[in-house]
């Protein structure tokens, strides 16, 4: 019995939606925790009968009939959504999605107010933004104490009475940002939302599904789903670069995206239990949102192609050399891991020549410290905006490359993914397994 745990070493988009439904497939198991992030996530799986999904709430081995989901107390759900993603992969054939997922009563819920504020915040920067998704799980997390939890869902009276304190709340702060827009239509029906009357009555009812499907339990359901399964998947949402305590403020997530809430969950109820913990990176560097990206490189636009592609708030995914300096930090904030799985490996077809980051000029030949305060932080975003990559290459031949990130990295590589399907995974070294 042993929990796999999948964490994301870069800002995210690294392929943690293809492992989870490859690890699904290679070893027992019947369950997938997701453990940090909320209603962004975006974990394309595009199966070996060639079934394609992008998996937000559900986990992503959910094509497998056997899989259930568990989305525990430090997801942040969007209800409406995850009714909307249930009913889509019923019709692509999912078996009985609804009856193989359950969220704990304790995590925080996304109400149209917090996802407006959100937005209407994230307009408001401009070239500032921070890099938000536009799904309201900063806002949601920021308000914690008065957030609205799945537990609540079913008790009206309670749900209502948050729903109304929020939509006052969130009104209020955002209020000033939206009479400066007022002829602004980017801002017209985000700011409109705090002014509709019916608007809560109509949420409760769009969400009450939840209810009727059983869908909320308390947290003592996870302890007996663990006690049950041989294995566990533990599926990541974003990356470590973006974590609350680790990423680079301003542009960071309100989540902790390293193993460390995985390893809380075990620790309340299957202290026992082994762990291995797979660290996933791109063979190149990727970043979809605004953030420093010190490698970043143009040309490389032109060989890639991605399932998530231009969004509003996002913008276009953005991509750069493999940036070893990066990668160590991330592998230092999260403590480490067993095994790395390097993914988009196909790349290396289309190239001459694989370069990536040795270190940064005037950096001073030491790696980015794991440990420094908020306000460090924030300096080392701006630094990282400005700072010039010392670039390296060798031969874009497989064996060179993977031995190569294992000298950079100081970690195994025993996962390669080829392709966008599961079928195009491969575990070169299996002793992982």
């Amino acid at each position: 019995m042993t929990a796999h745990l999948i964490v994301d070493l870069g800002f995210g988009d690294a392929g943690k939606g293809l492992l989870t439904d490859y690890l699904a497939r290679q070893i027992e198991t019947n369950l997938v925790v997701r453990y940090n992030g909320g209603a962004q996530a975006g974990h394309n799986v595009v199966t070996p009968e060639g079934w394609h999904h992008t998996f937000s709430q559900f986990g992503a081995a959910s094509f497998l009939p056997q899989m259930r989901t568990f989305l525990s107390k430090y997801v942040v759900v969007h209800p409406a959504a995850l009714l909307i993603e249930g009913d889509l992969l019923a019709q692509k054939g999912v078996f009985e999605p609804f009856s193989r997922l359950r969220i704990s009563e304790n995590a925080l819920i996304i109400t149209p107010f917090q996802q407006a504020a959100n937005r209407i915040r994230e307009l408001a920067r401009g070239a500032d933004r921070h890099g938000s998704c536009g799904v309201g799980v900063g806002e949601t997390v920021a308000d914690a104490e008065k957030s609205v939890r799945a537990g609540d869902l079913a008790k009206t009276d309670i749900l209502r009475e948050k729903l109304k304190a929020l939509q006052e709340k969130k009104g209020a702060e955002v209020n000033a940002i939206c009479k400066a827009n007022a002829h602004n239509p980017a801002f017209i029906n985000e700011c409109a939302l705090f002014e509709v009357s019916d608007i809560i009555d109509l949420w409760i009812e769009a969400v009450e599904r939840v209810n009727k499907l059983g869908l909320v339990v308390a947290d003592d359901l996870l302890g007996e789903w663990l006690r049950q399964t041989p294995n566990v998947i533990f599926e990541g949402a974003q990356g470590v670069l973006l974590d609350e305590d680790f990423g680079f403020f301003p542009h960071v997530t309100r989540s902790r995206t390293t193993t460390q809430n995985a390893a809380e969950i075990l620790a309340e109820f299957a202290p026992k239990m082994p762990t291995q913990r797979i660290g996933v990176l791109r063979s190149y560097a990727v970043r979809h949102g605004a953030g420093p990206l010190p490698s970043e490189d143009l040309s490389l636009n032109e060989i890639l192609a991605e399932h998530n592609m231009h969004n509003l708030w996002q913008g276009s995914p953005r991509y750069g050399c493999f940036d070893a300096m990066l990668a160590r930090y991330a592998l230092a904030a999260t403590g480490g891991v067993d095994v790395l799985a390097i993914t988009h490996m196909d790349v290396l077809l289309k190239l001459k020549e694989w370069r990536y980051v040795a270190s940064y000029q005037d950096w001073g030949g030491i790696d980015i410290p794991a440990d420094v305060s908020l306000d460090e932080r924030a300096q080392f975003a701006k630094k990282l905006s400005q700072v010039a990559p010392i670039l390296a290459s060798c031969a874009a031949n497989d064996n060179i490359v993977i031995k190569k990130i294992e000298e950079l990295l100081g970690q195994k590589v025993g996962i390669l993914s080829y392709g966008q399907s599961t079928g195009d995974v491969q575990a070169p070294d299996s002793t992982w397994l």
